[in-house]
This record gives C-alpha cells, structure tokens and sequence, in this order.
C-alpha cells in the first residue's frame, strides 16, 4: 500500500509540473458598430487590467480599418501600473478578417504571441500606440481599436476618460521560459523510475 501511494503521489506531482496555471484578462466580446479610437498618428490609448503575476506571453485586440488590404502591422505596447506609462515595445501582429460594419469598416482580430512580458501580479494598465500597417507608419491608413464598453477604465490621450476597448492578455503563471517537455514524456519518464524502483526493491528484499 505504501508503494501504490508513494507512486500515485509522484504521478501526480509531475503532472502538476507540467501544467502551470495560466493567468489571462479579457475585457469582453468585441463590439465592431459603435465606435473606435485611432492608436496611430500621435493617438495613444490605455486600457486597465488585472492580472495575477506571472509572464505576459500573448495580447489580442479588435480594430476598425477602411482597407480590405492595408492592414495592421506592427504597433507599441506597453504594459505599467499607470495608464500610459512603461516603457514601449514594438510588437508584430497577425490579422483574422470578422466582417464588415455597417459603417464600410473592416474589423479584424490582431494576435501577438511569443511575448514574455514580466508582470508582478495585480492592476495594471494596456497601451496602444504607433500602429503601423502594410503602407508604412503614419503614412494614410488610420487603425481604430474597437470600443466594446467593457469592464475596463481607459483613457485616449487627446480627450482624457473614454469606454473601454476589446482585448485580451493571455500567460503563464510563473516563467514561461524555454519549451518543456510534453506531459507524456516526463510521465513516460516518470513511470519509468517507479518501475525500476520496483525491480530494485523486489531484488534487494
């Protein structure tokens, strides 16, 4: 019985150390027919969040664009305590095509992965600015983030306390360092040691 639970408990604290707890905060659903404000051009908006600590791996956000084909490239991000504060990192975006408005606005999803932003846990706050897209940075294309109303406060540099817009931030509980084996592996591994712990014992008793 001792050895059946002593093998039960290593199982399960490998498989714990292959699953840390992911921490994320979304302001809610995408809105895409009220409004949006322009993060380019020397417009600059901040949206607040919460978040237990951890590392900031992923930042998803909706946008309006008047192009079908000059879409988001680029953008800085910043990620503080205070709205419009940190210090500001460019980040590469993917785009995912929603739909159209009733206003003849594109809307599309912006992905940006593979972040690894330290974040010590609690309330903080999300900048938007220098949005570039396919034609250049601050060229003739405006990007609007999505204004979705959400739990958030935000702010738009030009004209102080706005709604909130549709985002979200995704991460890792603790270090999302380099790639860790898969769960399979380190419990083939695992059952590996109990067995041969068992061959020992039968041998040596």
């Amino acid at each position: 019985m001792r050895t059946a639970s002593l093998s039960l408990l290593t199982i399960l604290y490998l498989m714990l150390a292959v699953a840390p707890a992911m921490a994320s905060y979304s302001n809610g659903p995408y809105n895409g027919t009220t409004d949006a404000w322009t993060i380019n051009f020397g417009f600059t908006v901040s949206d607040s969040f919460t978040l237990s600590g951890g590392t900031v791996s992923s930042f998803h956000f909706v946008y309006w664009d008047a192009s079908a084909s000059d879409l988001l490239t680029t953008a800085d991000l910043q990620l503080d305590t205070t709205s419009f504060g940190g210090s500001a990192r460019t980040v590469a975006f993917s785009n995912t095509f929603l739909g159209t408005n009733q206003y003849g606005y594109n809307l599309y999803q912006a992905d940006a992965t593979g972040l690894f932003i330290p974040w010590s846990g609690g309330a903080g706050y999300v900048t938007l600015s220098n949005a570039c897209s396919t034609s250049g940075c601050s060229v003739s294309n405006p990007i609007y983030w999505d204004e979705n109303s959400g739990p958030s406060t935000a702010y738009a540099n030009t004209v102080g306390s706005i709604p909130s817009e549709a985002f979200t931030l995704g991460g890792c509980g603790g270090d999302c360092g380099p790639p860790i084996p898969e769960p399979s592996s380190i419990l083939l591994f695992g059952s590996g040691i109990l067995g041969l712990g068992g061959v020992l014992r039968r041998r040596l008793f």
